[in-house]
């Protein structure tokens, strides 16, 4: 990375997700088009048909959407060694959840393509220099916070697949396709103990502190929530706030609503006057991320494709009307039309909002919030 024109760069990265921000329409035809060719690939795609379709229309009425729920069948058999059942390429590592469905972590497949992808993570933090011309951020590290990227393996017919957590793999991905390096490495990470206990944590921190205490620490990224209670560590344990050691130029968080405002005044009394930008990923994809202070991501509309489900039906994303919520439809290179189970709101466009997942309470939740931090619909 050193030997190359760092604007050049970052221009190759970004304008892709800009020229499909423009015109989304378009953007998301040619996606549909790449995903089934992809499809068509396996045989959950041939099943239904991907060689024949030509228009969304035809796309609907031959793929059902379906949850994680519907999609686990195929996807143990996947993990059986049966892989064509629903990919077209070897799985390169299995991605597990922080979080539950019915009390287990969910799988999802890697592939070669998706792993791919997954550089859009970056894409937040690079518009960010590339709009303020703040290229000594690269010349800083990142502070590594997150899970561990492998913490075992599962037996895929005749040899044997890492799994870890979405945000470490994302991290040792993306660190080795940006300028950007990354403290701990991540295979630092793995080495400790994968466990959710607090001494686990406690430990992870300490290496992060020991690693990076003598560091120009420029970006932190990962998980909101991780990101706070690596600060509250370092005042219990040093007796010092994160701003004390570093001038952090930007944090890119995700995993959780509210960041620009819930989380907002904790996340500086930290971390100092830092610029946040929000990230919208999940274990599936890394599907959104915040383009400048207007505090809301912006579709990847060059990777995936979004549909949602509205009180009206299911529609395009980028034909919501502002104010108008529904739950998250996405096509990913591995999961057709995957029912994500997260809530979104249209803003004004190209701008979302994921409020939280798809329970009724939700929009409440969501009202109550912008009320008690005085956001009130503000970007």
């Amino acid at each position: 990375m050193a030997s190359q024109d760092p604007q050049a760069m970052l221009h190759a990265l970004l304008q892709p997700w800009h020229d499909a921000v423009k015109d989304p329409a378009g953007a998301q035809q040619e996606v549909l088009h790449r995903l089934l060719t992809i499809y068509s690939q396996s045989d959950y795609g041939k099943q239904h048909g991907a060689t024949n379709i030509g228009s969304i229309e035809d796309y609907r009425r031959a793929f059902p959407i379906a949850t994680y729920e519907e999609y686990r069948p195929l996807i143990e058999r996947v993990m059986a060694g049966e892989v064509s059942l629903l990919l077209a390429e070897e799985p390169v590592g299995w991605a597990i959840t922080r979080g539950t469905t019915k009390g287990e972590s969910k799988f999802i497949p890697m592939t070669p393509t998706d792993l791919r992808m997954r550089v859009s993570a970056g894409r937040a933090m690079m518009n960010y220099v590339a709009t303020t011309g703040r290229y000594d951020l690269f010349q800083g590290v990142n502070l590594n916070l997150n899970f561990p990227s492998v913490v075992g393996t599962v037996r895929m017919g005749e040899r044997d697949v890492e799994y870890g957590y979405s945000s470490g793999i994302y991290t040792k991905y993306v660190s080795a396709h940006t300028p950007v390096r990354s403290l701990p490495a991540q295979q630092d990470i793995d080495a400790l103990d994968g466990g959710k206990t607090r001494s686990a944590w406690d430990a992870r921190f300490e290496l992060a502190y020991e690693k990076c205490k003598e560091e120009n620490v420029t970006l932190v990224g990962g998980v909101v929530v991780t990101a706070l209670r690596f600060g509250r560590y370092l005042r219990r344990a040093h007796g010092v706030y994160p701003k004390k050691l570093w001038k952090t130029q930007i944090m890119t968080l995700g995993s959780a609503p509210g960041i620009n405002t819930r989380y907002q005044p904790a996340l500086t009394a930290l971390y100092g006057p830092v610029a946040i930008r929000e990230i919208y990923g999940t274990t599936e994809g890394m599907f959104g991320q915040q383009r400048d202070e207007r505090r809301a991501w912006v579709p990847n509309y060059d990777l995936f494709f979004f549909e949602v489900q509205t009180r009206s039906g299911t529609k395009m994303l980028h034909e919501m009307r502002r104010g108008e919520m529904g739950s998250l439809v996405v096509s990913t290179p591995t999961l057709p039309r995957y029912r994500i189970g997260d809530v979104i709101l249209a803003l004004q466009p190209p701008y979302f909002r994921c409020i939280g997942r798809t329970y009724w309470w939700t929009p409440l939740s969501y009202a109550w919030d912008e009320f008690r931090t005085l956001n009130l619909g503000r970007l």
